[in-house]
């Protein structure tokens, strides 16, 4: 399980070598499942975002003794908000560590979408059909009404990735996810925002290389 190398095709390269980044993404919340544009609205997570959230916390604990490895070789950092920390602190409780022990970044945080939070893409259709079609012609570089872009948001991810010099254990959004590959791997622009970021399964970036588990 642990061998084989997995990314969006078969195997990613990162650009330059960097500590050990383990990202975990939180689990599942009622506005994901309603598809609903989270960002920084604090939603919590659902009983299907617990599980998943305990299921990386097994195979985490897993992934560690495999490799010869313990929890206290890392950095343990978070997104502020209630559905990263909810994830850490399940994640933390499966491998027994103590509850709250961690940092939190707010270079971390998700994206935000700014007027358009808490609408589907039906609601956001209907009320800006103009920015919809906006964004369909550059996810990259496109700002919603009071949000931001990914272009801008990749700035904060490049400060907080710059500063990593210790193997870490990161939990936060699907957005940063995307942002930290694309710099990691370098990512396309036009790629970065349409790439998949499960919630059960999470991501080592290792000696240049990206493995899903």
């Amino acid at each position: 399980m642990f061998e084989d190398l997995k990314s969006d095709s078969s195997q990613i390269t990162a650009a330059k070598s960097r500590p050990q980044i383990i990202f975990i993404r939180h689990g599942l919340t009622d506005w994901n499942a309603e598809g609903r544009y989270q960002g920084q609205i604090d939603i919590p997570l659902n009983d299907i975002g617990k599980q998943q959230a305990r299921r990386n916390g097994y195979v985490l604990g897993e992934f560690l003794e495999h490799r010869g490895r313990s929890a206290d070789d890392y950095q343990w950092v978070a997104s502020p908000m209630t559905r990263t920390r909810q994830t850490m602190d399940l994640v933390r409780s499966v491998l027994e560590l103590p509850e709250g022990e961690y940092a939190q970044d707010d270079q971390l945080v998700e994206i935000t979408f700014g007027e358009w939070e808490g609408r589907t893409n039906v609601e956001i259709a209907e009320r800006d059909p103009e920015g919809v079609a906006q964004r369909k012609a550059d996810k990259w570089g496109f700002t919603p009404p009071g949000g931001e872009s990914y272009e801008t948001a990749s700035k904060r991810v490049k400060s907080w990735l710059d500063g990593v010099e210790l193997p870490t254990i990161v939990v936060s959004h699907g957005g940063i996810n995307r942002l930290l590959r694309g710099l990691m791997f370098s990512i396309p622009d036009t790629i970065v925002p349409e790439m998949a970021v499960p919630q059960d399964q999470f991501l080592i970036c290792d000696q240049g290389s990206g493995m899903w588990l």
